[in-house]
This record gives structure tokens, C-alpha cells and sequence, in this order.
């Protein structure tokens, strides 16, 4: 995490005194059951709680500690026994490291994704508010670059915010699928802890039992939640390298908004650059990026071993931390996103009426032309356009083998942007419901 690409409330999830906050209140839990069960005495659990409730942790004492004894629950639990007294000896009975490590960690990604659910709706509300806004604003349509036929403004919003409903019902699954907590001992087995202490701090944590650990909890469970990180990274990218080919000087059709003072370039002062949606494209590269050692970490040896813990302690905070930012860079982008119609329909009109060229072959089928024949007519008039050598409504009418088929005012109806548009409304029913 680095300070310019790091919002604090996710980065307050990571930071080390909530890191122990959480690791006590998983052992506080587990004494209360334990002391339930009567395997510890029940003032021990209270005097637990009373003691180091409002504590704050030394985070610098426990580095101390852990310098020492190379092991960060060890020296925790020692910290830890400094502040409680002597009913410490009670604190982490039957439990491993794991069942603390594991628990927070999922602890921790569960309040990144709730932050990250109100992140998406952020940016669908934007987006919804735009498509609305330019529900019929006319634009060209693109395939491989090139101008293909008229859609508006507002499907081109309609499709991202699609995307990012399914965005967010994709995190709400990857939350429910990370929100695990294991209590199970030394390699899972629960010899030393009662699966009922896993059920109760489960309880206590907002979290679910995991049906079978071993000492550690599953990771494909992590895979899917990064991956899914990584995918609604990709939508992140896709929204903003449309935006960027935008706001090309060639193009000009829509722009980032650029505030009063800001610089462009530090040697041309004439610059407006799309810096944002730049920066999204870096930062998406990076999110994606956390995916693969997420999918490595599933492979462990045996029950356990550790080499998924070092890249955890990057990519946790990293990833969350990133794609917390960049989410709500993208919803201030399309909220202030200046749009300019009036060159849409520039461009719409660039290529001379190439755009209704299969209105025009289509039509010629209808009149008896083979597709065949129909298609050489079209072509045949359309080149000349492309290369700037007239407009492709007046060639149409002067070539005898089209008149053949259709009359002027025949080639003319096929010439109607409205055509293009008339399914606009059932689109947008599909997309946002009938209200």
C-alpha cells in the first residue's frame, strides 16, 4: 500500500492495532466458550475481556517480542499476557496459530468487501444517471476501431453498469464465500478444542464454521475472492480505455473533467489528458496481478505449510486496498465525464452515410436482389465514399443497377438514424428494470 492510492477506511481494516484488536477478540471468544464448556474458569474469560477489551496494543513491544521468538502469535499472546495477568495461561487453549491468522485474515477480507459492495454501487449510480441522461444521445457505434452503425450514448453507459451489477453480485458471492472462521487445533482435527468454540467465535465474528480445515482454511476459498477482484478490475479497465479513446483530439466525444488550475502538461500547456482513466488502467494491471499468487496459494503441503502467508500479507492489504481506490476514481470519472454531442454527430456523419449501408443491402434483398448481388451494389458505392470521393446517398442514386430495385425515396427512408434507435427503451427496461 502506498499512501497516494490508499483510501483510510480500507486501509484502517489492514493496519497493524486492528490487525491485534481482531486476533484478541478471536481469542476472547474462544475463552468464552471454552468457559461455557468448563474447560476454563469463567472468571478467567471475564477477567480476558476486562483486561484488554479497550487495550491498545504495543505494536512496537510486540515487534520486540517477535524479533525474539521469530514467530507473531507467540508474541502476541505474550504482549498479550503482559496486559491480562495471570488468567492469560487460559488464552489460546487446543488453539493453532492458524485458527487466529486464518479467522482475522477472513475477518479482514469480509469488511474490505462490504467496503468495496458500497464502492461498485457508487459507481452505479453514476453510471446509471448518465445513461439515463444521454439514453438518446446518438453516437457511432465501433467494431475492431472502425464506424459500424449508430447507438447512443446512454447504451454505451447502460452496458457498464450491466457489467457492474454483475460486479456486484459476483463480490457478494466471493464475501459469503471467504466468510469462514476455523477453530479446529493443531490439523483440524478439534483434539484439543471443541468444535463448538469454532461455532460460537464463528458466531461472535459474523462468520461461518468451515465445514473441514485442516490448519489452515481452504484455499480455493481466497482464489475465487481475488479472482473475483481481478475480473471487476478488467470491467474497471474496459470503462476506462473506452473513455480514453474518447477523448482522443480525433475523436473528442467525451472527456475527464478538467478543473480550474489543473495542468495537462508540464511543456505544452494546450494538454487535457484522460490522467484518471489512465491511472485506472495501471491500477487494474496491479489488482489482476494479485490473482495469480491467490490461485498458487491453494496448493499447500499436506495440512499445512506457509509459503501462502508471506504473499497474503502483499496481496490482502494491496489488492483491497487498490481496487478500493480506483472504484471510486471511476465514479467520480463518469460523474463529471463532459460529453459533447455535438461531436457524436460529427462524427456519426464523417464517413458520408456509410453507416447505413447494411439498411441498404438489407433492403435490396427485399426487392428481389440476391444477398450476393445486393452486397456487390453496396460495396461497390461505399469505396468511393471511403475514400472520400463523394456521399454514398447521392452515388446510390445515380447507379442504375441499384435504381433497378428501389427508387430515390426508397434509398432515402434507409438513411433514418432514428431506425437505429427504436429499441433503445426495451434495452434500457432489460437493463434497469421497468421503472
Amino acid at each position: 500500500m502506498i499512501p497516494r492510492y490508499t483510501r483510510s477506511e480500507m486501509a484502517s481494516i489492514w493496519e497493524p492495532q486492528t490487525r491485534f484488536k481482531i486476533w484478541f477478540e478471536i481469542e476472547a471468544h474462544a475463552a468464552d466458550a471454552m468457559a461455557e464448556l468448563g474447560k476454563i474458569p469463567k472468571d478467567a474469560a471475564k477477567t480476558i475481556w476486562a483486561k484488554a477489551k479497550d487495550a491498545t496494543f504495543n505494536v512496537e513491544r510486540i515487534d520486540e517480542i517477535e524479533r525474539e521468538t521469530k514467530h507473531d502469535v507467540i508474541a502476541f499472546l505474550t504482549h498479550l499476557a503482559e496486559i491480562v495477568g495471570p488468567e492469560a495461561r487460559f488464552v489460546h487453549q487446543g488453539m493453532t496459530s492458524s485458527d487466529v491468522l486464518d479467522t482475522c485474515f477472513n475477518v479482514q477480507l469480509t469488511r474490505a468487501a462490504d467496503i468495496l459492495i458500497a464502492d461498485v454501487d457508487k459507481v452505479l449510480a453514476a453510471l446509471k444517471r448518465r445513461a439515463f441522461e444521454h439514453k438518446m444521445t446518438p453516437t457511432i457505434g465501433r467494431s475492431h476501431g472502425i464506424h459500424a452503425e449508430p447507438v447512443t450514448f446512454g447504451l454505451k453507459l447502460a452496458l457498464a453498469y450491466a457489467e457492474f451489477t454483475r460486479a456486484k453480485e459476483r463480490l457478494i458471492a466471493a464475501r459469503k464465500e471467504i466468510a469462514t472462521c476455523a477453530i479446529s487445533g493443531a490439523v483440524g482435527t478439534f483434539a484439543q478444542v471443541d468444535p463448538r468454540v469454532e461455532e460460537h467465535v464463528a458466531k461472535a465474528m459474523g462468520l461461518a464454521p468451515e465445514p473441514i480445515s485442516t490448519q489452515v482454511i481452504p484455499r480455493d476459498r481466497h482464489a475465487m475472492f481475488f479472482a473475483t477482484l481481478g475480473v471487476i478490475a478488467s470491467s474497471m479497465e474496459r470503462v476506462a480505455i473506452e473513455i480514453r479513446h474518447l477523448q482522443r483530439t480525433e475523436v473528442l466525444e467525451a472527456e475527464e473533467f478538467f478543473s480550474e488550475g489543473q495542468k495537462g502538461s508540464s511543456s505544452m500547456p494546450h494538454k487535457r489528458n484522460p490522467v484518471l482513466t489512465e491511472n485506472i488502467t495501471g491500477l487494474a494491471r496491479m489488482v489482476r496481478g494479485y490473482v495469480t499468487p491467490a490461485l498458487e496459494n491453494v496448493a499447500l503441503w499436506h495440512e499445512r505449510d506457509i509459503s501462502h502467508s508471506s504473499a497474503e500479507r502483499m496481496f490482502g492489504p494491496d489488492a483491497t486496498v487498490t481496487l478500493d481506490f480506483a472504484l471510486n476514481r471511476l465514479a467520480g470519472v463518469i460523474d463529471k465525464l463532459v460529453v459533447y454531442p455535438q461531436n457524436m454527430q460529427k462524427n456519426l456523419d464523417r464517413l458520408g452515410g456509410l453507416i447505413h449501408s447494411q439498411r441498404i443491402l438489407l433492403a435490396l434483398t427485399q426487392k428481389g436482389a440476391s444477398r450476393e448481388d445486393s452486397y456487390k451494389l453496396v460495396q461497390r458505392n461505399a469505396m468511393p465514399v471511403w475514400r472520400g470521393e463523394g456521399d454514398f446517398l447521392t452515388l446510390l442514386k445515380k447507379d442504375a443497377d441499384v435504381k433497378k430495385y428501389m427508387t430515390d425515396a426508397e434509398i432515402e427512408e434507409q438513411f433514418d438514424l432514428g431506425y437505429h434507435l427504436k429499441h433503445v427503451d426495451t434495452i434500457f427496461k432489460r437493463v434497469f428494470g421497468a421503472a
